[in-house]
């Protein structure tokens, strides 16, 4: 199984127990700040990577 690379907006909603719009809002912040250090991004989308460091601070495992 390939491991995931990206989540996306509902994944996030899910999380950090926000809503969809809210997500989004998230999602486009944090790629505006990747964009800002030169990275493509994918609107809708945030590296999995990204998001542990910004929300955990880079903590491998999360637990639910």
């Amino acid at each position: 199984m390939k491991e995931k690379i990206y989540y996306n907006a509902e994944e996030v909603a899910t999380m950090l127990g926000v809503s969809m719009g809210k997500a989004y809002k998230i999602l486009r912040e944090m790629n505006k700040d990747l964009a800002g250090k030169g990275f493509l991004t994918i609107a809708g989308k945030i590296p999995v990577e990204y998001f542990k460091e910004k929300w955990y601070g880079g903590t491998k495992e999360v637990s639910a």
